[in-house]
Order: structure tokens, then C-alpha cells, then sequence
């Protein structure tokens, strides 16, 4: 038993393992205990979100000089360039500022494959003057929040030109330095224990500080990291957190947060245990009687002493609300000799008998299990280390396409940005969860995370859910798109960035492409820029052979270099064509331009898949319509043009785009006359914060298919009937209250699953109509406006199929509310999503309503923010008082540790207003 003892205290035999915390505040100081009840933890996992304190330098302040690295000076502030400018060259950057650069990196060290690249942590302790960074320091006047937090989201938001943030970042006040500080006791009984914090993500530069000592950091604000706070722990006594982050300005082209914005975890372990994301499980020969499950595991010892290792690992199956479920296979029994120190990695395998597999519903099921790992030394079980993992074949047909266990899986994809909408960047599962549930409603069935890994927990979700996932890396390599963007970092981090996402996410079934970067400046530069992707290509191979890379290509074309160097080809924009149609020549110098590129890819590379990585780029605000309209099937966008440059909005007949995209109709023919085209992914499934092309005045996008507050536009009807053929379904555009219009051609336009439709005005038919080749819409251009109703019967097969209509309201009456859940966790971080409808009064939405609505609350719950899809509209998040848009608002109510009843209350002045309940349950 010497070894256990010097491990840490004695474990008892025959240990359950169990992952429990307690949090208990003496004073301001939280102490965390591994147990209530004194009996032992092997491993534990305590979330380490609430109590903290922050503070901001606001403009005026002179911030600290606790720098990461100098920066380059920014000498173009503009943030309306085009998506697919040129990216250029880094600037190089002098100075006799101190940085902190070199304490920073060894946090990477575990991450860097050569020990003879790993980085030695310097003499001295910078930044342990600060005031900030003491134990001693009165933070009572700091702000008191809990993780995750976006420091920018609550506003105000800028307004004009110039601004110190424009719309190219959201107009928030993202960039600037703040510093978060938490107090806590770690009981002298873990001594002996490895205690780490784990930060799923941090915006951005993030340095940690531990009672004085700079601990380590990472820059990236997408990576998920992990410090050692072992050896600064004051064992049994107070401790004192201080993290500081620095958002850079003009660092994005999107609007990227701030702050410690996703989950906070403090790990303990027994000094021999499994490694952080130290388990990789692959699997093969896969029939629906057996498969092969691989299991490898990284052991680590902390100690100095010779250890002798025993590692069993049971697999188990979840249901789907993730319980584990009954044994279903064991692994043999294997051991590790490990010396002082050091680290190994230990492999089995095992055939295991009518394995449920994991695929994309509706036709497959996302089946997943659980492997629990348990390492026992000396016959004490010290560690358990759970992963979850599921058993899927993927082949990558270039003719074909993408192939799921066997089936072919059209991919039917969005990309997505990383923030919530009204809630920013600081990542809450809810919210997660409502995007996903509304692209499944849509038919989708994959996501790219543009352009950076997501929180874990969306990966999880798109486990649970069955959604494919394209992980993405960078936005820029070496040469950068904006002046302060992560080029900065990359000659320094991108192995361990690349390696930390790659081990991090490599067990989930729904991660089937690795994308190492997007529209690169590297496409640019021939032989030098194919060399740089095959490198970063070898590093995720050797972190994961199982799956293959990408990089996704603007610019590149079929005879350049770049796609040599990549497994799957990903397409942005070019399978369609770029600034090819005759609506977008004059647009064509200076720019990227080029035709359909599916045939010269696919000659080029005929063993290589093709994907139509981001492609459409189309732009609407939900519900307003501009006329005259475009006779054909896309166009840009100018005043007038499906642009209302007054207003800032773009016309949701949906036939408008960016300079460089396409209409969804063209982006389909497109797919369809190349059927070897395994599918694409939307530019973009929701709206986002930032890039509010092509009005920069605005706060966020235009592209998705469903806008910020997460109402469906014209579009996502559209795209519905596209990938959902089988759910009968009809939509009438525009809405039908135009009384400037009377007797003016007021075009009307049908998307329906169906294949032809007939439409009627106050019942007398417009004439029945049927879809060409290559037609993915129904259009009467010729209709003049009467007010009354609008009807569509929509057919297939020549029987009916669908209906829709549409009608002129009366003035706005009164107030409806809907929300997405009754009952919600008293845990105060689940969320309640209300709708708020303005109708006349026979109940019709007034589409063209903009009262402003107002929102009170009685109960156990908070007005969390406030919505309403427009981008143009500067009111700050957190208002209670709301102008609705196109006749919507949104409310979004969060729970707080109390079990009750929520009243809801929504006014409007000369409207009858509405209340709504909600139950906060345990």
C-alpha cells in the first residue's frame, strides 16, 4: 500500500465511483469539498461557474501592461469589407514593452509532439505586483456574476460613423481588457491530489493567476484549455483566482464576445489517472451482428515513484436522455507500468455482439454508449474516467457522395456561428438546444461550426440529436483578414490549438470532416500555402487517422495546388459559381470570380468527395418585401434592388444576395445537375451577431434562414420543402397588407414540397402551375393587388397536398403570447422562450405591426432579454421594452433556484394586453 499512500489518502475497496460536489460559502470565500458526507471521491468534476467578481477598464482607464505579446498597429479600422476580400500579409510588430508571452506558453507544452518544441516556463513571476492578482485586494466594488458571461452582450450598442466598434463586430463593446477574480478553499485532505481548471472557453488571451503566481494561459478564445493548479494551492486555506483577458479591437469578422464565456470546471484526481480528453475510441468492422470497439488510453503519474497499473473499461448503453443503461460488453482486464512522471498510452479492443449503430434520423437512429474506464493500483480503484462514443461506418464516395453505415446521406447542412442571439457568446444549453430543434424541424441534418470549435456541449447535443458535424479550426492562418485577428497567434499555437480540438472532440460519432481552416489567405500562395495545409492535415492525422481533412476553398481552384493537399474537397461558393450570372458581372473586378466548379473539381480529383462547404450567402429581413422585383433567379443586392438602403433592409422575396453568393434556387440546380455533389451547408442557418452585409449601420446578419430572435423568414419554407419533400407543407409570400399597392403588380410567390399549386384571390384562381427542371418555386408576377385573402392549394401527384393562406388584417387589437416550454429547471440557467404576436381582432398576426411591447415578470424568474429579429434595431438586449417586427417580439425568461409559478406579463399602449405562466420545477 506505499504507493496508494503516496498517491493520496487510502480508497476504500470495492469504491462506487461517483461524481458529486458541494459548494459551501464561508464569508467570501467558497470552499469546495469532494464530499457532504466525509466518505472518498476518486474523480471529480466540480463546476466552477458561480461567485466570481469581474471588472472592466472602461475607455477612459489606463489598462494594465500585463500584455500577452505587442501588437501590430491598426491602420484600417473599415470592417465592411466583402466576405471574400484577399486576405494579406501579417505586419510585423516591434517594441520594448515586457510581455508575458513566454510564461504563457508551456500551458500548451502536453499539445506539441517534439519534446525538443515544448516550451520552458521562464524564471520570475511576472504580474505579481498587481494589485488584481493578491489575495489581499478588495473586490467588493467589482461586479458579481456567474459563468458563462459575455461582458459585451448587454450593450449599449454603437450607433454611426465612426464608431469604436462598427457592424462588422456587432456594434458591442467587445474589446478591452477585464479581469475576473473568485475565491475559494480546497481542503487539506486533497493534498496530494492533481487539481486543475478547465476552461471550455475564454475570450480571449486569457492569463491565470493562483495567490500571486502566473499559472499559464492560452490566447485563443475558441480552444478549450486546461491549467495545473497543483503546485500553487495553499492546502486547507484561502485561495485566490484572478484571470485576466484581453479582446483585442478589430480582432473579427464577426462579433466574437468577451469574457470567460463558456463553462469553468475544477478537476481533481488521484496523481495516477487518465489524462484530460485522454481516451480515444474507434471503431471498425461494423455489420449489424458485431463491431469492433478500439479503446486507447493515455495514463498519466504524478508521482515520482514506479507504478503498476490496472485498467477495465465496461461499456454501456444510454438511452437518450444520456442514463447509463445495463453492461453490454467488457474489456479484458490490462496493465500499465508507468515510471515516475510519466505517461503512457494502453490499448484493447473487443468484438462486440448486435451493436445499435449511431446515424442521422429520420431514417437512421443516433444510438450512443458509455465506456467507463476504472484504473485500480495496489487493488484500490483511484480513478474512473467516463466517455461516451458511438458506433457508425462513414464512406466518402466521390460519385456517390457521403455514406452512412452504408446508406447515402444527402447532406443537407448550415453553418453556424458560435453566439446565442440576444444572449451573446456566453454559452447556455437551452439556447443551444432551441437552434438545434429548430433546424430539424427545417430538414437539416448537418452543421459546420464556423469557424472555430464549439462549446462541448454542442457536440453533445448533435451526438443526441444525429446531426453530422464539419469541425472547423481557424478563420486565418498566417495572413489575416483583420489587423488583430488569431494570425497573430498562429505560428505559435496552431499544433497545440489544432491537437487540443482534435483530442477533445475526436469521440463524438457526429464529427465526420475535420476542417483545419476557412478561406485561408494560404490559397493564395501556391506551393507554400498547399505546404502549410498538408502539414496541419499531418497533425490531425496523427491525432486521427480515422477521419479525413479539409480546408474550405474560395479561391483555390481544381489546377492550384491547396486542393492536393486535402481529403474532401470543401467548395465555398465556386460549385455554384461566383459573380457568374449576368446580374453580378459588373461586379466581377478586383473579385473573386468564377463558374460552376463542380466539373473541374471533380475531373480534376475524380477520388475525392465534394461538398459545397458554405454556399448561398442570401439575404432577408424577415417579412419586409421590396419592390420592383427581380425577374430572375438571383440577384444582388443594391437600393432598390431588393435593398432599402434607408431602412437598412433587404427584401425577403429571397432572391437577393451578398456580391459573391447565390439564391437558394440557383445553389439547388446547381447540386442537382451534379449529383456527385455529396451536399453543402447554408451560409447561414440563423442569424448572428455581426457581418450585417451589406449594411454595416446594422447589429447583425442578414444570411440566416431563421433571424436572431429565431423566427423562420420566407426562406426557411424554402429550404423546407427542399429537404423535407416528404412533409406536406405550402407558403404563401408576401404577406397581404399593402393598401399603397391597390391595382399594382404585387408579385406572389409559392414554396411548397408539392409539385405544382393554384392560387386564389378572394377565391377567384390565378391559375394552377407546376414546377419545372431545375424550378424550386411557384411564381405568379403578374398579380395586382387586391386587398382580401390569398389562397394556395398546392398538389402532388396530382392530389392535394397543402394549403396556405394569407389575408389583409384590421388594425393591431391585441397581444397573443406562446412560449416553447411550460415548465422549465429551477437551476438558473434553463430558459423559457416566449413569442409575442401582434394580431387584429379576429386573431390575425398584423405583419407589418412595430408597436413596442413591454415585458413584466412576477415570481421566481428574470426577464433575461428581449428580441426581435431586426437588424437594425439598437435597443440594448437587456431592455424590457421591445418594438416588434414584422408583428414579433420575443421574450426570454430565465429560472432562478426557485421552485414556483412565473407570471408573465406583455403590454403595449392601445393594445389589449396578454399574460402567460410558466412552472419553475425541480
Amino acid at each position: 500500500m506505499e504507493v496508494i499512500g503516496t498517491l493520496k489518502r487510502q480508497m476504500k475497496h470495492n469504491a462506487v465511483p461517483v461524481l458529486l460536489f458541494l459548494l459551501l460559502m464561508t464569508s467570501s470565500c467558497e470552499k469546495v469539498s469532494d464530499s457532504d458526507d466525509g466518505s472518498d471521491q476518486i474523480r471529480e468534476r466540480i463546476s466552477f461557474n458561480d461567485n466570481w467578481r469581474f471588472m472592466k477598464y472602461d475607455s477612459t482607464q489606463e489598462v494594465d501592461n500585463l500584455i500577452y505579446d505587442i501588437r501590430p498597429e491598426i491602420r484600417d479600422r473599415r470592417d465592411d469589407k466583402q466576405a471574400d476580400s484577399k486576405p494579406t500579409e501579417a505586419v510585423a510588430t516591434s517594441g520594448d514593452s515586457a510581455i508575458l508571452k513566454p510564461w504563457i506558453m508551456p500551458t500548451g507544452n502536453d499539445f506539441i509532439k517534439d519534446n525538443n518544441n515544448r516550451y520552458k516556463r521562464p524564471e520570475g513571476n511576472p504580474g505579481s505586483d498587481h494589485p488584481f492578482v493578491k489575495s489581499d485586494f478588495d473586490d467588493s466594488g467589482w461586479k458579481k456574476i456567474t459563468l458563462p458571461h459575455d461582458w459585451a452582450i448587454e450593450g449599449p450598442f454603437y450607433e454611426g460613423y465612426p464608431a469604436p466598434v462598427g457592424g462588422g463586430m456587432g456594434r458591442l463593446p467587445s474589446p478591452g481588457v477585464g479581469w475576473y477574480r473568485k475565491n475559494f478553499e480546497i481542503p487539506e485532505e486533497d493534498r496530494g491530489k492533481s487539481i486543475y481548471l478547465d476552461i471550455d472557453g475564454a475570450m480571449s488571451y486569457a492569463m491565470v493567476w493562483l495567490n500571486g503566481q502566473l499559472v499559464g494561459g492560452w490566447p485563443y478564445g475558441y480552444t478549450s484549455w486546461r491549467v495545473d493548479l497543483t503546485p500553487y494551492l495553499n492546502f486547507g486555506e484561502r485561495n485566490q483566482l484572478s484571470i485576466r483577458l484581453d479582446n483585442p479591437e478589430s480582432s473579427s469578422r464577426w462579433y466574437p464576445g468577451g469574457g470567460i464565456y463558456r463553462n469553468v470546471w475544477l478537476v481533481k484526481t488521484n496523481a495516477v489517472h487518465v489524462g484530460n480528453w485522454g481516451t480515444f475510441v474507434t471503431t471498425d468492422s461494423i455489420s449489424e451482428n458485431s463491431a469492433i470497439i478500439n479503446l486507447e488510453v493515455r495514463l498519466v503519474n504524478d508521482t515520482e515513484q514506479r507504478v503498476s497499473a490496472e485498467l477495465i473499461s465496461v461499456i454501456y448503453e444510454l438511452d437518450q436522455s444520456g442514463t447509463k443503461g445495463n453492461e453490454v460488453a467488457r474489456f479484458k482486464e490490462v496493465t500499465a507500468t508507468l515510471a515516475g512522471s510519466q505517461e503512457t498510452k494502453v490499448a484493447s479492443h473487443i468484438r462486440m455482439s448486435n451493436p445499435k449503430l449511431w446515424g442521422p434520423p429520420p431514417t437512421q437512429q443516433p444510438h450512443m454508449y458509455l465506456i467507463e474506464t476504472s484504473v485500480t493500483v495496489d487493488g484500490e480503484i483511484i480513478d474512473v474516467y467516463p466517455t461516451s462514443f458511438g458506433i457508425r461506418s462513414l464512406e466518402f464516395d466521390p460519385d456517390q457522395g457521403l455514406l452512412v453505415n452504408g446508406e447515402h446521406i444527402f447532406i443537407k447542412g448550415v453553418n453556424m456561428h458560435h453566439d446565442l442571439g440576444a444572449l451573446g457568446a456566453a454559452f447556455n444549453l437551452r439556447a443551444a438546444e432551441r437552434q438545434l430543434e429548430k433546424l430539424v424541424d427545417l430538414g437539416a441534418n448537418a452543421i459546420r461550426m464556423a469557424h472555430n470549435p464549439p462549446a462541448p456541449e454542442v457536440l453533445e447535443l448533435t451526438d443526441k440529436m444525429g446531426f453530422l458535424v464539419v469541425d472547423e479550426l481557424y478563420d486565418s492562418w498566417e495572413r489575416r483578414k483583420t489587423p488583430h485577428d488569431f494570425h497573430l497567434i498562429f505560428p505559435d499555437w496552431y499544433e497545440q490549438d489544432l491537437r487540443a480540438m482534435v483530442r477533445r472532440d475526436r469521440n463524438h460519432p457526429s464529427v465526420i470532416i475535420w476542417s483545419t481552416g476557412n478561406e485561408v489567405g494560404e490559397q493564395y500562395t501556391g506551393e507554400e500555402g498547399a505546404a502549410l495545409t498538408k502539414k496541419l492535415a499531418t497533425i490531425v492525422k496523427e491525432e486521427d487517422p480515422t477521419r479525413p481533412t479539409s480546408a474550405s476553398m474560395n479561391y483555390a481552384q481544381a489546377t492550384m495546388e491547396m486542393p492536393e493537399e486535402v481529403d474532401v474537397l470543401n467548395l465555398n461558393y465556386q460549385g455554384e459559381g461566383i459573380r457568374d450570372a449576368p446580374e453580378y458581372v459588373h461586379l466581377r473586378e478586383g473579385r473573386i470570380s468564377t463558374t460552376p466548379a463542380y466539373p473541374s473539381f471533380h475531373e480534376k480529383f475524380p477520388d475525392k468527395m465534394i461538398i459545397s462547404s458554405e454556399n448561398a450567402a442570401a439575404l432577408s429581413s424577415r417579412g419586409t418585401y421590396i419592390f420592383p422585383v427581380s425577374e430572375g433567379i438571383s440577384s444582388p443586392i443594391r437600393d432598390g434592388i431588393g435593398g432599402d438602403d434607408k431602412n437598412q433592409y433587404v427584401s425577403s422575396y429571397e432572391l437577393y444576395t451578398a456580391d459573391f453568393g447565390s439564391s437558394a434556387d440557383k445553389v439547388f440546380a446547381s447540386i442537382d445537375k451534379h449529383p456527385y455533389v455529396a451536399g453543402g451547408f447554408v451560409w447561414s442557418g440563423w442569424d448572428y451577431l455581426g457581418e450585417p452585409t451589406p449594411y454595416y449601420g446594422a447589429r447583425s446578419s442578414y444570411y440566416g434562414i431563421i433571424d436572431l430572435a429565431g423566427f423562420e423568414k420566407d426562406r426557411y419554407y424554402l429550404y423546407q420543402a427542399r429537404w423535407r419533400p416528404d412533409h406536406p407543407m405550402a407558403h404563401i409570400l408576401p404577406h397581404w397588407n399593402w393598401p399603397d399597392r391597390i391595382g399594382k403588380i404585387t408579385p406572389v410567390h409559392v414554396f411548397t414540397s408539392g409539385d405544382e399549386a393554384e392560387l386564389f384571390l378572394n377565391g377567384e384562381s390565378l391559375g394552377r402551375k407546376k414546377k419545372g427542371e431545375y424550378e424550386y418555386r411557384l411564381r405568379w408576377d403578374d398579380v395586382r393587388y387586391d386587398p382580401g385573402k390569398l389562397k394556395v392549394v398546392a398538389y402532388k401527384n396530382n392530389e392535394v397536398w397543402a394549403e396556405d393562406s394569407v389575408r389583409t388584417t384590421g388594425e393591431p387589437a391585441r397581444l397573443e403570447l406562446s412560449v416553447d416550454r411550460r415548465r422549465i429547471n429551477a437551476n438558473s440557467k434553463d430558459l423559457a422562450f416566449i413569442t409575442v404576436r401582434i394580431v387584429d381582432e379576429q386573431g390575425n398576426t398584423v405583419p407589418d405591426a412595430n408597436n413596442t411591447v413591454t415585458f413584466e415578470l412576477e415570481g421566481p424568474g428574470r426577464i433575461v432579454a428581449t428580441d426581435n429579429g431586426d437588424p437594425t434595431d439598437l435597443t440594448p438586449f437587456p431592455s424590457q421594452d421591445r418594438k416588434a417586427f414584422s408583428g414579433l417580439a420575443l421574450g426570454i425568461i430565465g429560472s432562478t433556484h426557485e421552485v414556483g409559478e412565473v407570471l408573465i406579463y406583455v403590454s403595449s399602449e392601445g393594445l389589449e394586453g396578454a399574460e402567460l405562466r410558466i412552472e419553475t420545477v425541480d
